[in-house]
């Protein structure tokens, strides 16, 4: 009898549940290459080219190749050193605006062969690429536009050279997970001797459409990221900050402002915030040199960012929905300087020890309403269980829901972390909140949106026994995958 009970109750529960619809998708969403962007948070961008040896910030496309050479090239060292600051990623310039091709390319003669590293038979875009398998790095490659050497730069000679570049970094070094292109289009360079200025319409020039399509063919898993936008738009500062309010979704506005324009046209203005409603899914990159400059100069080994100013800037940058590009340059010894071996470090232990324990999980979360009442599937426990898209969800109509967390006992903390399930869009557009104190609420912090990652810091730290999330405002009911609390200064 019992047995039967037992039976007659789940086939019950599995009826309740099958009634149960998820909700809607909202808006524009993410495609499964921009999730694993969205997953990987966090990634470096490596310049070392002959710029390096030539002590400048910008090359100008006439260095000698055989400058290049560093003494103790280790890029196992550059990568231990970013995946020790929490870094998931590399992104290696594999050629600059100077146009040397830092792997044996048959497009230019330009090209590392011509170095006396290794002989002349290295190729450091592979060493990279090894490297990063080795440690479980993810990588992807950055290879200019402009090109300040090639002779043919500015007509359709170039475009075919540039794309049969694409093509060989394409094919040669595994799956990538970005193919990185800098805005800096046209201008003074070398162009084989001419020593002169080349102006090109980016927007038409590199035929992005045709050029991209190679990217999607070849590396179908391959964020694009442009400040022309695709995958990933640039922010619109080298500050390594997004907005307040941060839309993953957006509409770029074409050279005329007359019309819309698709991904990859060119607009006149950057919107830091991002387009609520926007057309595309395009969320923003935040770069940032760890020092001043994005090359290594020696008189500059004083201006490396400190722990404490890389958490500010993460807090900025992946705590409004982005992803931070942390700019990384080795010296002429191609390794990392011992500064930023040392800022690396300490930025890591940072984070562990900021997020090594979150209250939450020892708190009682209780929801205002639960979507058609099923726990198991919408609950509150979807908060606390560490997957990014498990979620708390409300019956559709319900968009102004709220969340009590309790303790057993009195607890302090300053910094909360909130994150939507994206698969359904982004969709909460205000929330408040508060903490229990003297026997009422009293605000203490508020935002207005989410996405995939939300963090909210405290001017100071606050110690309670009970706190409430209020949602204020969404056009839908939510989808909130994560609610963590933690104390940064403890």
């Amino acid at each position: 009898m019992k047995v039967l009970l037992l039976l007659v109750t789940f086939f019950v529960a599995s009826i309740s549940d099958a009634q149960v619809t998820p909700p809607a998708p909202f808006g524009i969403l993410p495609s499964e290459r921009q999730l694993r962007w969205h997953e990987t948070e966090m990634y470096v961008l490596v310049h070392f080219t002959p710029t390096t040896f030539e002590n400048k910030e910008w090359g100008y496309g006439d260095a000698d190749p055989g400058i290049f050479n560093p003494s103790d090239f280790d890029a196992g060292q550059i990568i231990k050193a970013a995946k020790a600051g929490g870094f998931k990623g590399l992104v290696f310039v594999a050629k600059h605006h100077d146009g040397f091709a830092l792997w044996p390319t048959a497009t230019t003669t330009y090209n590392i062969s011509k170095s006396p590293w290794n002989d002349g038979k290295g190729d450091m875009v592979g060493a990279f690429a090894e490297a990063c398998r080795a440690q479980g790095f993810k990588f992807g490659v950055y290879c200019s536009p402009w090109d300040r050497n090639n002779p043919v730069y500015g007509t359709n000679d170039y475009v075919r050279i540039y794309r049969e570049q694409l093509r060989e970094l394409y094919t040669r070094y595994g799956n990538l997970f970005m193919s990185w292109h800098d805005g800096a289009n046209g201008g003074d360079g070398y162009y084989g001797g001419a020593r002169e200025s080349r102006k090109i319409d980016r927007s038409v020039y590199y035929g992005w459409d045709t050029t991209w399509a190679m990217t999607r063919k070849l590396q179908p898993g391959a964020s694009i990221f442009s400040d022309v936008g695709w995958d990933v738009r640039w922010v619109g500062n080298e500050r390594g900050e997004a907005a307040p309010t941060s839309w993953a979704t957006y509409t770029p506005m074409p050279l005329d402002g007359k019309s819309k324009a698709g991904p990859g046209e060119v607009k006149d203005e950057l919107n830091p915030e991002g387009t609520r409603h926007g057309d595309f899914w395009m969320p923003a990159e935040c770069d940032v040199p760890l020092r001043k400059g994005w090359f290594f100069h020696p008189s500059e080994n004083n201006t490396v960012k400190s722990p404490e100013k890389l958490f500010d800037i993460y807090l900025k940058s992946v705590g409004r929905g982005g992803a931070l590009d942390l700019g990384l340059a080795p010296d002429t010894r191609g390794l990392l300087h011992e500064e930023d071996v040392k800022a690396l470090q300490g930025f890591g232990e940072l984070l562990g020890k900021t997020f090594a324990k979150d209250l939450a999980k020892d708190a009682r979360i209780a929801a205002s309403q639960v979507r058609g009442g099923n726990k198991s599937r919408y609950g509150t426990s979807k908060l606390t269980d560490g997957d990014r898209y498990s979620y708390w969800s409300t019956d559709d109509g319900i968009s102004d829901p709220d969340l009590t967390i309790e303790w057993s006992e009195p607890r302090t903390f300053d910094l909360f972390r909130l994150r939507e399930n994206i698969k359904l869009g982004q969709r909460i557009e205000a929330m408040e909140i508060d903490s229990w104190e003297d026997g009422r609420w009293k605000p203490i912090a508020s935002a207005s949106s989410i996405g995939a990652c939300r963090l909210i810091l405290l001017p100071a730290p606050v110690t309670t026994q009970k706190i409430r999330v209020r949602v204020t405002k969404s056009p839908v009911c939510v989808a909130l995958s994560e609610l963590g609390i933690f104390h940064s200064r403890g």
